[in-house]
């Protein structure tokens, strides 16, 4: 449990609090309990969530699949609706256990897994029993109402928890905890629930255990599927982080700004409520919105002395560079937009095309935000990071003419909420006399949560590239085109 924060811990102790009391009826002397059903569906979900371990399904299924897929909850929801309540938990317990971890602490995430499928089981099996349960006719229409109600249950449940534990591990605002997830595993369940059913009246017929198994083979192929699905995911990381990794060796200046850019981008996504989906999007555009510096001449980029306007215009040319490299990897979607319009101002004076308000793409306006915020806030070799507080307030500044107030007030909320981690950059040691706090990763304190912002009808101010002048402001990607 150690590096869980304080809330997360005491929420996984109160839910395995919760699922041991569900769980604890079955035990009591005199419970009328079907142990030998029990086992035999815990066994069969623990055979499920094993797939990857296996010698043989692992090789098949082409490595491991995520925690997440939830390819198997079918068999639980068939637990549910065979089982009361209580041995319905018992049964989620063994194959959550055994489950694979794909991060750490292992132990911690295992007990909070096991707690919450009990729970869920618990309350989709009391919710079938409140809707009548399968009765003696589990083929008729009359079976859907209970079925569909165990599934309800169980997603409700899950998706509370789910949110719960984002909201105090992660701090995630109320509407990216439960909002999103709610809305995209209804349609899941809602299958999940009709498969269960399928699998509980087959186990239910004369034909017996045996033949519910047979239901396994498309959740099978459907793992199968969405282990094709994440392995192609990771392909498309790697991709990102050769490009990223290619432009960090071009640039030596800015190692490692692309990563926190795609951060402070996230970060701002989930405070504008963004689907989960399109928060990966926008991660990708973060991380990419300088891969355009791959066709700017190293010379220009690592000059130590002012620009000439002629190496001005060069640099402003790597959005529309980022734009083509990108143009044919069709999963990065609305990124490439953002790669092209970063730099552009909601005044009208930005580049490459000088758009203004609405014209400028929503993830562009995002993206140029946590540009500008970086910039700022990380130490380079020829001077110290900007204070958190001082940056912010060199945005609000700038917000309505410069950047979206929106993405502005977004940022400052994410930062109150979660704070920010900034760290030496270049490959050159830090400039002399620097604090030790710049002398390797330090924590940049955060403005205090009620520090409010006066938006858009703010009077015209100095750019935040006039902070950080000529050619750094330029490799900062902060900086705008000077007329003359």
């Amino acid at each position: 449990m150690r590096g869980i924060p304080g809330g997360a811990r005491a929420l996984i102790l109160c839910a395995v609090v919760c699922a041991a009391a569900c769980a604890l009826p079955a035990l009591l002397p005199g419970a009328q309990v079907p142990w030998g059903t029990v086992a035999l569906i815990a066994a069969v979900y623990a055979v499920c969530e094993l797939p990857a371990r296996g010698p043989f399904l692992g090789r098949f299924l082409g490595g491991s699949v995520p925690l997440s897929a939830g390819s198997f909850f079918p068999v639980l929801l068939a637990a549910a609706l065979l089982l009361p309540p209580a041995a319905a938990a018992l049964a989620a317990v063994p194959g959550a256990v055994v489950a694979g971890v794909e991060q750490r602490p292992a132990g911690a995430r295992r007990l909070w897994r096991a707690a919450q499928l009990a729970l869920a089981a618990w309350a989709a099996a009391w919710a079938a029993v409140r809707c009548g349960g399968l009765g003696a006719a589990p083929d008729s229409p009359r079976a859907l109402l209970p079925a569909g109600a165990a599934a309800l249950a169980f997603c409700l449940v899950l998706t509370a928890l789910d949110g719960a534990i984002l909201a105090t591990a992660e701090r995630l605002p109320p509407r990216a905890a439960w909002g999103g997830p709610l809305s995209r595993s209804l349609a899941p369940h809602t299958a999940h629930g009709l498969a269960g059913l399928m699998m509980a009246v087959l186990w239910r017929s004369p034909y017996g255990p045996l033949s519910a198994l047979f239901v396994l083979l498309p959740m099978y192929i459907s793992c199968w599927v969405f282990t094709q699905y994440h392995r192609e995911q990771h392909a498309h990381r790697s991709t990102i982080r050769a490009l990223v990794q290619a432009v960090d060796i071009k640039d030596r200046y800015t190692r490692g700004h692309s990563e926190r850019v795609g951060r402070a981008s996230v970060l701002i996504a989930r405070e504008l409520g963004m689907d989960e989906e399109r928060l990966e999007v926008l991660r990708f555009a973060g991380i990419l919105h300088d891969v355009g510096k791959l066709g700017v001449p190293t010379r220009v980029l690592r000059k130590d002395g002012p620009l000439t306007p002629e190496e001005r215009r060069v640099i402003e040319l790597h959005p529309e560079y980022g734009h083509e490299m990108v143009r044919g990897i069709g999963f990065l979607g609305e990124a490439r937009a953002a790669i092209l319009h970063h730099h552009e101002r909601l005044d009208g004076s930005g580049y490459p095309y000088g758009l203004a308000g609405r014209q400028i793409p929503e993830f562009a306006r995002v993206v140029a935000v946590a540009d500008a915020f970086d910039a700022m806030t990380s130490t380079r070799s020829y001077r110290r990071a900007r204070p958190v507080t001082t940056a912010v307030e060199e945005l609000k500044r700038c917000s309505g003419t410069q950047f979206d107030p929106q993405m502005v007030r977004a940022l400052v909320r994410a930062l109150a909420r979660h704070g920010w981690q900034s760290e030496v950059t270049a490959d050159e040691p830090p400039p002399p006399g620097a604090p030790a706090s710049h002398r390797g990763p330090s924590s940049v304190p955060a403005p205090a949560p009620g520090d409010g912002l006066r938006g858009a009808h703010e009077p015209r101010v100095p750019r935040v590239a006039d902070a950080v002048t000529g050619a750094r402001a330029a490799r900062e990607g902060i900086g705008r085109r000077r007329d003359g």
